[in-house]
């Protein structure tokens, strides 16, 4: 037996805390997302405020389809991680069972017009019949010109990113009342630079020759 308790060895496991927060790839994921999309609406506000005769047009223009393009993919590739390998915290049991529904709702509501306004975004724009720019390349025209198509996606494009600005409220907005009223730690879950990762105390490796 004592033999059996000198050659147990120590060992030291490394895994993530379940203490609430979410695991730091969807916490990337999220905080990306907040960037992109604030460079898509300060780009297209920016374009709106210096005019049509500016030489920043096209170029800010070219940062917004390019940025949507990318939150398109960086949504994709989120909602993969989400399904395949995120840990997911359960709401505070403290919070009424309504308000766990909005917050879904809302949330699904935002995944979804990420995913749909870069295509009404790309489909007004190819509709022109005209070369554009995306990313790092100059696409030539790739649709003949519909004028009457395009006004359904320049209508949707536009109401979308209405509807994108109030869910967005509405999420910042009940993430700071969780913050500042509720204080249950509900907008800890997403917040970066916080280590989600802890090392457990040294545990005993069984012998099973005894």
């Amino acid at each position: 037996m004592t033999k059996n308790l000198e050659s147990a060895k120590i060992i030291t496991i490394e895994m993530p805390r379940r203490d609430g927060r979410f695991d730091q790839g969807s916490i990337v994921f999220h905080w990306l997302t907040v960037l992109l999309i604030v460079v898509q609406f300060a780009s297209i506000w920016a374009h709106e405020a210096v005019g049509h005769h500016s030489g920043l047009e096209a170029p800010l223009l070219s940062l917004h389809r390019s940025t949507g393009v990318l939150t398109w993919f960086v949504t994709v590739m989120r909602l993969f991680w989400r399904r395949y390998f995120a840990y997911l915290p359960p709401f505070p049991s403290s919070m009424p069972k309504l308000q766990q529904i909005a917050a879904k709702a809302n949330e699904y509501g935002l995944y979804l017009l990420l995913l749909a306004l870069p295509i009404t975004g790309l489909a007004r724009v190819m509709l022109r019949g005209q070369p554009f720019d995306l990313l790092f390349w100059h696409l030539p025209a790739l649709l003949e010109p519909d004028q009457a198509l395009r006004s359904i996606f320049v209508e949707a494009h536009a109401f979308g990113a209405k509807a994108l600005i109030a869910l967005i409220g509405l999420h910042a907005g009940a993430a700071l009342f969780h913050r500042l009223v509720l204080r249950d730690g509900v907008l800890n879950r997403m917040l970066p630079l916080i280590s989600t990762h802890t090392k457990l105390k040294p545990v005993m490796a069984k012998n099973n020759t005894e």
